[in-house]
C-alpha cells in the first residue's frame, strides 16, 4: 500500500466566516450559538472536546472528552480524579479545551483555571449515567496499568454485587470546571485566509480582537 501524499493534501475552506460585525459580543453566547449550530447539523459527538493539561514536569499531554455543562460558570466535564489528567491538574490547576466542528471549518479553543465541581453538581450529574457506566466509574483504575481487559469486566461485576442498582458516586470520582479567561473562535475561510476572534478578559470585561490567520 502506497503511503499518502501527506504535503500534497489539500482542502479549501468555504463554508462560512466570522466577522465583528456578526459575532456575539459575549464569548459565551458566541459559543452557544455555534455549538446549536454543531448540533442542528447533526455533527458526531458535538459536545467532544480536547483537554490539554500540563504534568508536574512541564510536559504537555492531551485527550478526548465530553463537555457535561456549559454556563457562565465555565465548562464542566466528568472523570476520574486520580486518573492522569486528574494528577496533572492536581499539580497546574490550568487548562486548555479545544472543539473541533470539522463538517463546519469550524474551531473553539477556551483557556483559564480549573476547578473541581461541588459534591452536590458531581452526584447530580452521576446519578443521570446508565448503571453500566456508573459502575464502570468503580470499577475501572483510570490511566493505571492492567493485565488484561478480564480485570476490567471482573471489577464491574464485582461492583455491581457490591452496589446493585444504585452505586454511589465513587470518591474518586467527580466533575471539574474550566473558568475561560480567553476564547478563540477560528472559522476556516478561502486561501488561508481564516477569521479569528479572540476575546481575553481584561478587569472583568471581554475585549474582542481579530488575529492573523
Amino acid at each position: 500500500m502506497s503511503t499518502p501524499d501527506l504535503g500534497g493534501e489539500r482542502k479549501s475552506y468555504e463554508r462560512g466566516e466570522l466577522e465583528e460585525h456578526a459575532a456575539a459580543g459575549e464569548p459565551l453566547v458566541q459559543f452557544q450559538r455555534w455549538l446549536d449550530e454543531a448540533f442542528a447539523a447533526k455533527l458526531p459527538e458535538p459536545t467532544a472536546m480536547t483537554l490539554a493539561t500540563v504534568a508536574a514536569d512541564g510536559r504537555p499531554s492531551t485527550r478526548i472528552v465530553l463537555a457535561k455543562g456549559v454556563d457562565a460558570r465555565g465548562i464542566a466535564w466528568y472523570t476520574n480524579y486520580e486518573s492522569r489528567k486528574g494528577q496533572e491538574l492536581a499539580a497546574h490547576p490550568h487548562a486548555a479545551l479545544q472543539f473541533h466542528w470539522v463538517a463546519l471549518e469550524r474551531v473553539v479553543r477556551i483557556e483559564g483555571p480549573v476547578e473541581k465541581t461541588s459534591a452536590e453538581d458531581s452526584d447530580a450529574y452521576y446519578a443521570t449515567r446508565p448503571l453500566d457506566s456508573r459502575l464502570g466509574a468503580w470499577a475501572s483504575p483510570q490511566s493505571r496499568v492492567i493485565s488484561s481487559r478480564a480485570v476490567l469486566v471482573a471489577e464491574a461485576a464485582k461492583a455491581a454485587a457490591r452496589h446493585g442498582l444504585h452505586p454511589p458516586r465513587p470518591p474518586h470520582w467527580g466533575g471539574y470546571r474550566l473558568r475561560p479567561e480567553r476564547w478563540e473562535f477560528w472559522q476556516g475561510r478561502r486561501s488561508r485566509l481564516h477569521d479569528r476572534l479572540v476575546y481575553r478578559l481584561e478587569d472583568g470585561h471581554w475585549v474582542r480582537e481579530r488575529l492573523a490567520p
